[in-house]
């Protein structure tokens, strides 16, 4: 997959029409992205009438502090893992009362892999309201393509979200 800005302003200006006709806002959880996401949606003039806040929690206190992960998770599964994430998407939604959110954590490298999470792992988790739904990666190429990959993963799977799809990608 190979995502440009143009690919991601034109996901994100979707997703603020989808958004827009439910009445509803989002917000983002963001560790590996670095703040990406949302700098892909607030690129869509307007965007302050459907993106509530985003959260770029890059150090597992941050994720503690402002998002409510069990620091207990870090030890036990690490903040690359589906039960961060899910608590990352959560607090998101939580601390902002946004119905959507999405939440993302990952290696993008070129240092930080492992035998069971090598760089470009990157779970992302997609909520609304109550639902959460929860997906492992693993892209290939350079940090900035795992990011931008990341990136596009996550709006893409807010739009299918918004469509009532399964936002889950493969």
């Amino acid at each position: 997959m190979s995502a440009n800005d143009q690919d991601l302003t034109r996901l994100a200006a979707e997703l603020g029409e989808q958004l827009v006709s439910v009445q509803a806002q989002v917000t983002t959880a963001e560790s590996c992205t670095g703040g990406g996401i949302a700098e892909a949606i607030t690129r869509i003039p307007g965007s302050s009438a459907w993106f509530e806040a985003g959260y770029v929690t890059y150090s597992n206190a941050q994720k503690t502090q402002q998002l409510g992960v069990s620091p207990e998770l870090f030890g036990s599964v690490g903040a690359v893992s589906e039960e961060v994430v899910v608590e990352m998407v959560r607090g998101a939604q939580a601390n902002s009362g946004a119905r959507y959110a999405v939440a993302v954590s990952g290696v993008a490298g070129p240092d930080g892999g492992s035998a069971d999470k090598p760089v470009g792992t990157v779970w992302v988790a997609w909520a609304e309201s109550s639902k959460v739904f929860t997906h492992r990666c693993l892209f290939a190429g350079d940090r900035e393509q795992v990011r931008r990959q990341t990136v596009y993963t996550a709006l893409e799977g807010l739009l299918r979200l918004l469509a009532k799809e399964n936002p889950i990608v493969g």
